[in-house]
């Protein structure tokens, strides 16, 4: 049963774990503050000026819709204000309350942003239907009604588009959520506009109906940026392409052998891994903490949106395989082996024992001084010896003695 080596050894112990989480805020979330806040701010500024001028021609050139049309846009100055306050709190940095960072922030107001696009959705149909229901309520707006109208749909498709590269330059739901708010108010000045035009050319009904579909679809895209948030916010698993494309990197570190229980999730623009990799298990601590960090390191430079990875390492399959459960520790197995070993001469000259839970049994290496094998067969003699005494050890399951 025993084993032996000629030959300079290092102790052999297995691999914990290894962890790295986010302890400041990177370059990359100030980065992605800032963005937000200047695409907010700019958004902002053309919101009050396009509030001042809906409201006063609407109320001079006698257009109730454009006047709710800039109210609606003074409205959107609290939405703004509130995309700012969330993307300052999701650049902030972890803390003992937040250890993985403030990414969730982004994560509520994307879901509040969402719900406010099923609310001004609602509200379109619900007026729109009224229209259809008190006809007779219209005025006659003039020109100048139409010309705001028209230049608000062009400013808040502009500010769409600018919002959305902004969004997926940076990897942010909340302000893609902000850019289709944007986008609402082009569609809604759209319905402002066809029923302005209908009204002058006598068709009452035609803004109503346009208006009815358009609210469908804005309340459409409210509830799927509502849906991928609260996702998001009980935790669901990144897309099966990228968890791919995550296992393929990881397997194709040097010294992975298998992987399992990958568990992965989004928090804000970030994607965090959780995995336990089996790597071999004679592998010293440092070497398998080596592998891991390759591991971590890997996977945030290819793989984008990952910016913090736990790493497990595994001598064995834990999912099959219930580590050390029943096993003994260390000090309790050493001071067996020391005491059966008592009898032994050359247990004085032990420098090291290392002991590997493996399978459910302890596999046992004893380092001695190559000095104590001066004579042919004292190797086999020694390792002979020592096993046959360890035999009464429980749970014990190999000796390997080594010498240097």
């Amino acid at each position: 049963m025993g084993n032996h080596s000629h030959s300079h050894s290092q102790s052999h112990h297995h691999p914990s774990l290894s962890v790295a989480p986010p302890s400041a805020a990177t370059a990359e979330d100030l980065q992605r503050y800032q963005q937000t806040k200047k695409v907010t701010i700019v958004g902002a500024i053309i919101n009050v000026v396009l509030a001042f001028f809906k409201i006063a021609i609407g109320h001079l050139g006698h257009s109730q819709s454009l006047v709710a049309d800039g109210i609606h846009s003074l409205s959107d100055l609290l939405t703004d204000a509130v995309v700012i306050i969330a993307a300052k709190h999701a650049a902030q940095d972890a803390d003992a309350d937040h250890p993985y960072g403030h990414g969730r922030f982004e994560t509520v107001i994307t879901v509040a942003l969402g719900s406010v696009l099923i609310i001004v959705g609602g509200g379109i149909a619900i007026d729109a239907i009224r229209r259809v229901a008190e006809p007779d309520s219209l005025l006659q707006p003039t020109v100048w009604t139409l010309v705001i109208a028209a230049v608000s749909i062009a400013s808040k498709e502009m500010l769409y588009h600018y919002t959305l590269r902004a969004a997926k330059q940076i990897r942010s739901n909340m302000l893609r959520a902000n850019a289709w708010h944007h986008r609402t108010d082009a569609i809604s000045s759209i319905i402002v506009f066809i029923g302005i035009g209908g009204t002058m050319l006598g068709m009452n009904y035609l803004d109503a109906v346009a208006a009815v579909g358009v609210a469908l679809l804005i309340g459409k895209i409210g509830w799927s940026l509502c849906a991928q948030s609260i996702r998001e916010l009980v935790d669901t698993a990144l897309d099966p392409d990228r968890v791919e494309k995550i296992e393929s990197t990881i397997q194709s570190v040097p010294g992975v052998k298998e992987l399992h229980m990958l568990r992965t999730r989004q928090m804000g623009g970030n994607a965090l891994v959780d995995v336990h990799i089996q790597v071999d298990p004679k592998l010293s601590v440092s070497e398998g903490h080596y592998i891991s960090e390759k591991v971590r390191a890997k996977l945030i430079n290819r793989v984008d949106e990952v910016t913090d990875v736990m790493v497990h390492i595994d001598p064995e399959d834990d999912e099959k395989i219930r580590l050390g459960e029943n096993l003994p520790p260390r000090q309790e197995v050493l001071n067996r082996l020391q005491t059966a070993w008592a009898k032994l001469p050359e247990s004085q000259f032990i420098e090291r024992t290392t002991l590997h839970y493996l399978d459910g049994q302890i596999q046992v290496e004893v380092l001695l001084p190559l000095t104590l094998i001066d004579e042919a067969g004292a190797a086999n003699r020694i390792s002979q010896a020592f096993s046959k005494v360890a035999n009464d050890v429980e749970l014990v399951a190999d000796i390997n003695i080594m010498y240097h």
